[in-house]
């Protein structure tokens, strides 16, 4: 099972690509690194919220296409990614963090204070790390024939 310690401390994209390096084989660090930018919704742009492109980067841990696959790991990879989305929307409505958000601007300075204030990661992102978290366990348990790297 997935480990969610981190959440409090990084973003949400951090928070499901590094839950999962157990799985995925990454360093923590470079774990880190690699999903620092999707927190947010991209950058503070309140896009795909960050827990769900952390999710969309172990799907492509687990699936996507390396120099010796072929176009078939793409499209399987994509349909996973769609499978992902569609379940995460289902649950909370929609894909797009300023749409979770309702109405938090993280970009100004004004919209991380009164979002901070009102514990708006404690109360939607915490649940959204979770959701995708739980989300990634059964579609593993569902397709247990693919593992990390597309084996």
């Amino acid at each position: 099972m997935a480990s969610t310690r981190l959440q409090d401390t990084y973003n949400c994209a951090q928070s499901v690509l590094s839950a999962f390096r157990d799985e995925t084989g990454l360093d923590n660090d470079l774990a880190l690194r690699i999903a620092t930018g999707l927190g947010a919704g991209m950058g503070r742009t309140g896009e795909v919220c960050g827990a769900v492109t952390g999710g969309i980067l172990v799907l492509g841990l687990r699936h996507g296409r390396g120099a010796a696959d072929g176009r078939p790991a793409t499209e399987h990879t994509y349909l996973k990614t769609v499978e992902l989305m569609e379940r995460f929307a289902a649950r909370h409505g929609s894909c797009v963090c300023r749409d979770l958000l309702r109405g938090y601007d993280l970009k100004t300075e004004e919209g991380r204070r009164h979002a901070k204030a009102e514990d708006t990661m404690g109360r939607i992102c915490r649940p959204c790390v979770h959701s995708v978290i739980e989300i990634l366990e059964r579609m593993k348990e569902e397709d247990p024939a693919r593992g990390p790297a597309g084996t």
